[in-house]
């Protein structure tokens, strides 16, 4: 049995009487049953396989709540599988669903008045065509269009929705657009990649090309991509037809050129093939996080508009050689240079959940795509023929769509900007899936945006300032508060520089594991120098003398020599002196090969390691001295300090002695110090929980812990509340130290609020004198509170630095620090200064500061004035108390900053850097090859780079040049994995909370 009719049935009927089915009726499609609810009219649910069911996720995939929509309900509802079944192939299971529809009308007396589908899957529009033929109501396609083999209308009628042909199928799209002599996509469509044309297209085709699949359908969904190689293009296509969910007919995947150009949106509501224009709006894509094309809005474009004026008249036609003739289309199409063209054309209105809605009926004035979509079911044709023909220019308001982007990443614990963002005088809407244990990623594409903003206003300026308030927000990451995490505030160096960190092996947690030396994949270090600054030639106008007749005669003992004790090593070689490197127990193997560049290779005169008793130490340096006379013993590093006191102490050397008992021990600093009246911080320090818990109880969090006993920044962690605490504490016991080793006690301290310094100093028989006071450029960055972006050096004659350097010095008295080498880090509070630590050694960071330093001074660093202070009497007396002030030059170290991810192919960033006018040495561990991530830490540090020259504004300009490079994302080219696209108007929203403010 057929049903058929002449004519359409017209909204003559009156209210309460008419159904309107509405098929897979989701986003958009809610508002407009909300809207057909509200002019009186019934509504039947009409569920496809890709809705139907019992589970939750389906049951909520139904619920028009889930989109932001009350106040109606469905009459009926009918779900395929349960209450019908349909064969897309078979032309009487069309008939079945009729006779269900029809029998459910005729039992609440009701009239069907239309059928439309509420997605834009195919089956959703192939299904509802098919109804509105059999039942004799206005068609999505004309006949002729939905039928090329049909003879006449009257037999189209009889396969409608058997054999209809796919109008959302993308290949198809194109096809008849070319028919029609209009602007098309240069595309091959196949279900295979041994297809001529394929190959030839993967062959020949400039890069990127997209690769999609072509029918739309809820296996498909979204699975587009920008494909960089054509080994991207065949995975993906290969993907595509393996998610091919196994039926009869094959895949069809389409390869298409990559248009650039503007996109732009254009939405139409057609009536008996009248179209009429509801909105053109405009995608706002930029760079974010290291994605070039971030969604950031869609903003209404002026229906008078150049764009405006190109793209309507083309989606018309477009719409006509589609065969488009009644319903609401929502067209995508890029402005090229030559001109507009369609990406595809959805046969449904705008998705979004037609958040969009509000605003597009405060800038027309009265109406959107969904009032326009109801009159043009024929439930008011008088309404839809009063229309404007195109939005009326200028708008009634101002207003745009804002996704919202962010820059940061954690488990969110509150909104404070969303509460903000309400406030606003342009607020309208706010969509957004994300609530309090969300985890928010850094936006690189729609699905990872933490939301959807509506703003409007009729004053355009307090738009424009809404607007910028809500991009400052995101800038300075105000959306949301984030549970705490464990921050590290230790500085990048060498030794970290590109590292990673590896799973690990799966042992227990309380083994003991070498974290740095087993977790640490340690790069190999990629090292650029210039060699022609004349800020660096000058440095050669303070020549060094031998300190004896015969230095070639005798030996200097350093022990643990690594970093900045290799530099200090071979100031000494260059003087003529051997050196014996004395290494201490345990030290680790992997940090003996610590070297940095400007060091060379390493030349000792022996190599010895520290016996397990002095006498056995003191007995092993003299055999390998040998003819030599041992004149001086100083520590190369951190570990080495303890080592170099004691065996300087018993070999009569220049020393500084034993009295002051663990010297280098951070906890026992602070004890000293605090007990010789000086600032000190508040502290607690123990083997085992139990010693440190009540002090962790009282104290204001956040909190420093670190090992008592360890180099520079090592295992320094701040924690935000005592779960944090009591995991590090534990954790620093487990762990190996950077030098060798394991950590045998846990310093507990009050956090200090200010800038960080650094005083370097050399010493000799108690004088101390300042080499350089440097202060650490740290900013937030990627969601980390401390990043390290440089270390500058600061006047002598600055109000810090008059501050900083008396009780630096102070601090080395109490100490007892008498000879060598000095690196002092302070926190220079509201209430002054307050030591972090005492380092009695050399400024670490492999020296990379060295030349910097001289270029500063005119000639001198902590390295030449080290060896002075042991071998060089009279010329420690020549070195000023305290750096020049002005600096001979100007200069900073700059620390790399990475605000992207991904591995890399490329680094332009390299060539630019190495070609600035103050360009003096850089070190990175990142090559191609690399993996880059975001810098958040020590761990994820990319490089250092010394800048200097004797013009203020050509080193500032170098620095913003950098600067600039890392917040392009310009230092790296990065493999591209295959960008998924997905149309704004698709995004799923099915866990969005809809928040509006009050009517415009």
């Amino acid at each position: 049995m057929h049903f058929s009719t002449s004519a359409p049935v017209q909204a003559t009927l009156p209210p309460n009487s008419t159904l309107v089915i509405l098929v897979d009726p989701i986003s958009t499609t809610c508002r407009i049953a909300q809207e057909i609810s509200k002019r009186g009219h019934h509504i039947a649910a009409l569920w496809t396989s890709s809705y139907a069911g019992d589970t939750s996720e389906q049951r909520e995939k139904r619920d028009p709540r889930t989109y932001g929509c009350i106040g109606f309900l469905y009459k009926v509802e009918f779900q395929e599988g349960r209450d019908f079944t349909w064969d897309d192939d078979k032309v009487d299971s069309i008939e079945v669903i009729m006779a269900v529809v029809k029998m459910a009308a005729r039992s609440h007396k009701l009239h069907i008045a239309g059928c439309i589908p509420g997605s834009g899957m195919a089956r959703a529009c192939r299904l509802a065509d098919g109804l509105s033929a059999r039942l004799g109501l206005s068609t999505c396609l004309a006949p002729s269009t939905a039928y090329p083999d049909s003879p006449t209308s009257s037999s189209a009628t009889l396969t409608l929705g058997a054999n209809t042909k796919d109008i959302q199928n993308k290949n198809t799209q194109q096809n008849l657009l070319m028919a029609a002599g209009l602007r098309s996509i240069r595309q091959v469509c196949g279900t295979s990649l041994n297809h001529p044309s394929i190959i030839n297209f993967l062959e020949n085709e400039k890069y990127p090309i997209v690769v999609k699949p072509a029918s739309k359908s809820d296996v498909f969904g979204g699975r587009i991509k920008l494909c960089h190689t054509k080994s991207e293009a065949v995975d993906h296509f290969q993907q595509l037809i393996g998610r091919h969910s196994g039926n009869s007919d094959a895949v069809e995947v389409i390869c298409q050129e990559y248009l650039h150009g503007t996109e732009l949106v254009v939405d139409h509501v057609s009536y008996q093939s009248k179209h009429k224009t509801c909105m053109v709006w405009q995608f706002d894509k930029r760079p974010a996080n290291g994605e070039q094309r971030v969604y950031f809005g869609m903003m209404p474009v002026d229906s008078h508009s150049h764009e405006a004026a190109l793209a309507i008249p083309y989606v018309r036609h477009c719409l006509e050689a589609l065969g488009i003739q009644n319903g609401p289309t929502h067209s995508e199409v890029i402005l090229t240079s030559d001109g507009p063209v369609l990406v595809e054309l959805n046969v449904r209105a705008h998705g979004g959940n037609g958040g969009w809605s509000r605003l597009a009926k405060a800038l027309t004035g009265s109406y959107s795509q969904i009032e326009a979509s109801v009159d043009a079911l024929g439930l008011d044709p008088d309404a839809f023929d009063q229309l404007p023909d195109i939005p009326l220019s200028p708008f009634k308001a101002h207003g745009l769509q804002v996704h919202l982007v962010s820059y940061s990443e954690g488990v969110v614990l509150s909104m404070p900007g969303f509460e903000v963002m309400k406030c606003l005088p342009s607020f309208v809407s706010l969509s957004s899936s994300v609530t309090v244990g969300s985890h928010v990623d850094y936006t690189t594409d729609l699905a990872t945006s933490p939301g959807v903003l509506l703003l409007m206003n009729k004053d355009e300026s307090k738009l424009q300032f809404d607007l910028a308030f809500c991009r400052h927000l995101e800038v300075i990451n105000g959306l949301f508060t984030y549970k705490t995490h464990l921050e590290s505030l230790a500085r990048p160096t060498a030794m970290t520089f590109g590292a990673a960190v590896t799973t690990g092996d799966g042992g227990s947690r309380h083994r003991r594991i070498k974290s740095h030396l087993d977790h640490m994949v340690k790069p190999s270090l990629l090292r650029i120098q210039s060699n022609d600054r004349p800020e660096l030639a000058r440095q050669s106008m303070m020549m060094k003398r031998l300190t004896t007749l015969d230095a070639s005669k005798e030996v200097v003992v350093v022990t643990d020599p690594y970093s900045t004790g290799c530099l200090v090593v071979n100031e000494m070689i260059s003087r003529g002196y051997q050196v014996i490197a004395l290494w201490t127990q345990g030290f680790a193997d992997e940090m003996k090969g610590h070297i940095p560049m400007a060091a060379g290779e390493m030349k000792y005169y022996a190599e010895i390691t520290e016996c397990h008793n002095l006498a056995g130490t003191i007995k092993a340096i003299y055999k390998a001295a040998g003819p030599l006379r041992v004149v001086a013993c100083l520590a190369g590093g951190e570990a080495g300090v303890d080592c170099a006191d004691i065996v300087s102490e018993r070999m009569n050397l220049r020393t500084n002695g034993t009295q002051v008992a663990n010297r280098k021990d951070k906890k026992v600093q602070q004890e000293l110090i605090r007990e010789a009246g000086m600032r000190s911080v508040r502290q607690a320090a123990g083997k085992k929980w139990e010693d440190v818990v009540e002090f962790l109880q009282k104290e204001q969090y956040p909190v420093v812990l670190k090992p008592t006993d360890s180099a520079g920044s090592d295992g320094v962690k701040l924690c935000h509340n005592l779960e944090e605490a009591k995991e590090h504490f534990h954790h620093l016991f487990e762990v190996e130290a950077v030098n060798g080793g394991f950590n045998e006690e846990v310093l507990c301290q009050n956090f200090l609020r200010g800038k960080e310094y650094v005083i370097d100093q050399v010493s000799r028989d108690g004088v101390h004198k300042t080499m350089m006071v440097w202060v650490y450029d740290k900013r937030p960055a990627n969601n980390s509170a401390f990043v390290y972006f440089g270390m500058i050096p600061v006047d002598p004659n600055s109000i810090e630095a008059k501050i900083l350097v008396p009780y630096a010095r102070g601090v080395l008295d109490v100490l007892d620090v008498q000879n060598g080498p000095s690196h002092a880090e302070v926190i220079l509070e509201p209430t002054g200064p307050c030591l972090v630590e005492m380092n009695v050694r050399a400024h670490g960071g492999d020296g990379n500061w060295r030349s910097l330093a001289r270029g500063l001074t005119g000639g001198y660093s902590q390295v030449e004035v080290t060896v002075d202070s042991y071998l060089d009497k009279k010329q420690f007396s020549l070195v000023p108390n305290l750096p020049p002030s002005p600096f001979k030059a100007s200069g900073q170290e700059v620390i790399l900053v990475s605000f992207s991810r991904g591995k890399v192919i490329a680094t332009p960033g390299y060539d630019v850097i190495s070609g600035l006018s103050s360009f003096v040495y850089m070190e990175t561990g990142i090559k191609v090859g690399s993996y880059v991530e975001r810098t958040v830490d020590l761990l994820t540090g990319i490089g250092s780079v010394i800048l200097m020259h004797s013009d203020q504004r050509i080193l500032d300009a170098d620095i913003s040049t950098i600067r600039e490079m890392e917040k392009n994302n310009e230092l790296f080219e990065y493999e591209r994995a295959s960008a998924m696209f997905t149309a704004v108007s698709q995004r799923h929203l099915s866990e969005i909370i809809v928040q509006e403010g009050d009517e415009y």
